[in-house]
């Protein structure tokens, strides 16, 4: 007969501590009580319903649930949602407006810069940290902007040439409003 002695009990799966976050995504305001061992990723898919934001790896290697915090890249996969509390979130669905796409959008679109598009909402992400910081980007500097991101199906050329394209409308845009 095997006997079991109890030294001490663990805290029930109900009793998981809880902790209420403001987190502002896409614009819009939330408050949410979360465990604090939620990943961001989570939240923004399961929690929130924008399941644009990708999961592919777990471990920050393939960069396709990469969103923006406060307008910096992040894996989201590896960032916990307690993390992100009064901080702006930006995901994919916050890129487009009511009157059309993101640049970006457009030249993924004009320049064949997806095929699944399983990692286009992370380089979609990582490319307009790039061109915020950076409007005029050479290939090359596009290239390391992107190399935290993987594709499987591209082969990377066309993806640059669409941020590429990106940054002369982006540019283009920004004269016109300055003349």
């Amino acid at each position: 007969m095997t006997s079991v002695r109890i030294i001490e009990e663990g805290p029930d799966q109900g009793d998981v501590p809880t902790r209420r976050i403001t987190v502002t995504v896409n614009g819009r305001r939330s408050v949410v009580e979360c465990e604090p061992r939620l990943l961001l990723s989570h939240l923004l898919r399961q929690g929130l319903k924008l399941t644009g934001t990708h999961m592919g790896c777990d471990t920050t290697n393939c960069g396709a649930c990469t969103v923006l915090v406060d307008d910096r890249p992040i894996k989201s996969c590896t960032m916990l949602a307690v993390q992100a509390d009064g901080r702006a979130v930006t995901t994919v669905e916050g890129l487009a407006t009511p009157s059309g796409l993101h640049p970006l959008q457009e030249g993924f679109k004009e320049e064949h810069g997806l095929q699944c598009g399983f990692c286009t909402s992370g380089m979609l992400m990582a490319a307009k940290a790039l061109l915020a910081e950076n409007p005029d980007p050479t290939e090359d500097e596009v290239r390391w902007a992107l190399s935290g991101n993987l594709c499987r199906c591209t082969g990377y050329q066309n993806i640059v040439k669409s941020v590429l394209w990106a940054a002369v409308r982006l540019r283009s845009a920004e004269s016109d409003q300055e003349a």
